[in-house]
């Protein structure tokens, strides 16, 4: 029997799309969505939002603006944002025409909520005029009737074939600049209609549990749904989608897209649950450390492990690690191998200080390799 090489993960092929600056599709990293929870007419408490999101890694923003005085608010928040804004678009198409006026870098719409095709052609000449993409969202809570009748209850079929009409509608508009999501709380539900849907269509997909629940559950259930669809390849963007935080979804989806070596972002702490062998309190220093590395951007890994019998070759594998010994003395590694000692009292501070002195050394190293060889000039999208 032949088996695919186990950490080979094969992306699908789709097309690109752009949202504001952030290449969606193709080739382009996996990027994290989250959305503002505040009131978008409130600028000033979107903007502090969107700003926390930013810092947090998260690559796209999204906001809700189902008001005049929503779409109003937009300008403000785009000009201080330093991430492309999504206006999150629901029944009125003057939003979403608003929202393309005041600078949105995409249009998450439903062209099926948005009324007759002459809205919706409105809507498309709006976004092709101030250089829009579109999302179209399917979501198994809110489909269409005449798919109810016709397949008694939300099902992957009737969420594909929604996806694909409102595909077609954009498409007889000659606009081909929009990617998909058909989202559902289930989990089997909306694996299957991605499944469905990335066979039918090259069109990038926005991937995503929808109302998955509090930071805890909706976490997991977000890692099982979005850890399946990733793993077969699925998925140009994503969003964890909790009732908590947004500053959290973004930790989380990165966690989801680090777990598969899709992304690499911050420390990533390889720790052990700790037993009777731990040569050291592992839980609270593991929990203090991830409190103070929170700040670092820079890609590295970090192993914590309480004693000899997995330490050593869990430190052979990370930039720097921390294996438990005897006598309140333990080994460090850095690179795979063993460095120093190190005394209890003095763990945390110490291992901070070397992830940050790693990091410095290897943005340093970066920033040479930039110097000597520029990057290439960006095509115009």
């Amino acid at each position: 029997m032949s088996i695919r090489p186990y950490r080979d993960i094969l992306r699908r092929n789709s097309r690109q799309i752009h949202v504001g600056d952030v290449a969606v599709g193709g080739d382009a990293p996996i990027s994290v969505q989250s959305m503002t929870n505040t009131l978008t007419s409130d600028a000033a408490a979107t903007i502090e939002q969107v700003r926390a999101l930013e810092a947090a890694g998260a690559d796209i923003v999204r906001v809700s603006c189902p008001d005049r005085e929503s779409t109003a608010a937009l300008k403000e928040i785009v000009t201080a944002s330093g991430v492309p804004i999504v206006a999150d678009i629901h029944f009125h198409y003057k939003r979403a025409i608003e929202s393309a006026e005041a600078g949105a870098a995409c249009l998450r719409i439903n062209p099926g909520n948005i009324g007759a095709q002459e809205r919706v052609r409105e809507v498309v000449k709006a976004a092709k005029d101030h250089g829009c993409s579109m999302r179209i969202g399917v979501n198994a809570g809110s489909l269409e009737r005449d798919l109810l009748e016709k397949y008694g209850e939300p099902c992957p079929e009737a969420m594909v074939e929604s996806a694909l009409n409102h595909a077609r509608s954009l498409e007889d508009l000659d606009f081909q600049e929009f990617k998909i999501s058909c989202k559902a709380s289930d989990v089997f539900l909306a694996v299957a209609a991605y499944m469905g849907l990335a066979e039918a269509c090259d069109y990038p997909l926005h991937i995503g549990i929808t109302e998955a629940g509090g930071l805890r559950s909706g976490t997991i259930k977000s890692s099982i749904g979005l850890g399946n669809l990733l793993w077969s390849g699925i998925g140009d963007t994503i969003r964890v989608s909790l009732s908590a935080d947004p500053v959290e979804e973004v930790k989380a989806g990165f966690d989801i897209l680090k777990s598969l070596g899709l992304r690499h972002r911050g420390v990533n702490v390889i720790s052990c649950p700790s037993c009777a062998r731990q040569q050291f309190e592992v839980i609270k220093t593991v929990e203090v450390l991830e409190q103070r590395l929170a700040h670092i951007t820079t890609p590295m890994t970090l192993s914590v492990i309480g004693c000899v019998v997995n330490g050593p070759g869990e430190a052979r594998e990370t930039d720097i690690g921390l294996t438990g010994g005897g006598n309140d003395t333990h080994m460090v590694y850095v690179s795979g191998l063993q460095d120093h000692r190190l005394k209890d009292a003095d763990i945390v501070d110490h291992l901070v200080r070397m992830v940050e002195e790693k990091a410095a050394q290897i943005e340093a190293e970066r920033s040479e390799d930039r110097e000597a060889t520029p990057e290439p000039r960006r095509a115009a999208s």
